[in-house]
């Protein structure tokens, strides 16, 4: 499996080993836990963006009817 080798300060070390030791789990758990926590977070909020990029495109006609100073000008009248 491949590995990552991580520098942490002091701080940020013995601030992993106290949380570490207070859920009962090793650092490299605790470590590779929130990686994955992270790249799952990242993941929906990629999926989150695209639905709404989706739903804006199916529903740009209700929007800038809605919303008409948010609209950009038209060509003719940026001239």
């Amino acid at each position: 499996m491949p590995a990552l080798n991580v520098e942490f300060s002091d701080r940020e070390l013995e601030d992993l080993r106290q949380i570490a030791k207070e859920r009962g789990t090793s650092m490299k758990a605790l470590v590779r836990e929130a990686a994955a926590a992270d790249i799952a977070r990242h993941r929906a909020l990629q999926e989150g963006a695209q639905a709404f990029r989706q739903f804006f495109a199916a529903h740009a006609e209700e929007f800038a009817a809605a919303f008409p100073d948010d609209e950009p000008p038209a060509k003719d009248e940026a001239a």
